[in-house]
């Protein structure tokens, strides 16, 4: 990233998964935003929750949060929120006024179920 150009990184996750013949198995989600830049930080704008269908479910972020170098900084979504649905997605939009190096957004997925546990990570990709 160069400048104060920035990024629009789409994020994949599951507030749920299917199992045994369509039944669910609810997930808990970590949205994890971490600085991998040594020395300069970088603005966290948005950090937009959508389902399935694509609707806006929140915006975790009223006003830019500034991310300091080698800082992470993670957003939950309780596995009790089930309106994300399988298909869910977080859209990050960050920027720095100097040049640093690729951050790393992506998604911890993580569900217990009476013995049964499962946990997933799922990387952003730069749309923008």
């Amino acid at each position: 990233m160069a400048g104060v150009a920035g990024q629009r990184i789409y994020v994949p996750v599951y507030a749920h998964i299917y199992h045994g013949g369509g039944m669910v198995f609810d997930l808990t989600t970590t949205l994890r935003i971490r600085n991998t830049d040594s020395k300069h930080p970088i603005y966290i704008t948005s950090a937009s929750y959508y389902n399935t269908p694509g609707n806006l479910i929140r915006d975790f972020l009223e006003s830019p949060v500034l991310l300091p170098p080698l800082a992470t900084l993670d957003y939950v979504v309780s596995e009790r929120e089930r309106a994300g649905g399988s298909g869910a997605k977080f859209v990050v939009e960050l920027f720095s006024m100097d040049q640093v190096s690729e951050p790393i957004v992506e998604s911890v997925m993580i569900g217990t179920s009476g013995q049964q546990g499962i946990s997933f990570v799922s990387e952003g990709k730069v749309v923008k």
